[in-house]
């Protein structure tokens, strides 16, 4: 088990450190308005993107989120690298590494899903009942 959360935690924060940073310190910079207008994306996708990064890394991060709001942002997560390998792919065809990079990231945020899922199916198991179960009779 411990592996499982050691494992966990680094694709996590590789996962957040990629996609919640990075794009939240440098989604002004010229770079990154060039790299969405380049894609053919305006401008305010850009600062949507951003900001939906931003509270998905914060999503997968806190340990005391909700079960379902974290796979809400995995699932989030998923659809933008995916739609980020395509929008590359098509742009700039498959043979360079800003049509590669989308898929690498998402294979780790895979890796952290399915740890974050064996975590919980092994906190399930081990819970013990709080107190006696209460019958409730049928009217």
């Amino acid at each position: 088990m411990k592996s499982v959360k050691i494992t966990y935690w680094t694709c996590t924060t590789l996962v957040v450190l990629f996609e919640g940073l990075l794009p939240a310190l440098t989604f002004n910079t010229a770079l990154a308005k060039e790299g969405i207008s380049h894609l053919g994306y305006p401008d305010y996708f850009r600062v949507a993107l951003t900001a939906f990064k931003v509270i998905g890394a914060i999503l997968l991060i806190l340990p005391q989120i909700p079960t379902r709001a974290k796979e809400w942002a995995y699932a989030g997560f998923t659809f933008t690298f995916l739609f980020a390998f395509i929008s590359h792919t098509a742009v700039d065809g498959i043979g360079n590494g800003q049509s590669i990079f989308p898929l690498a990231v998402l294979a780790i945020l895979l890796v952290s899903y399915v740890c974050y899922n064996r975590m919980k199916s092994f906190t399930q198991q081990t819970s013990v009942p709080v107190g006696p179960k209460l019958a409730i009779p049928r009217l």
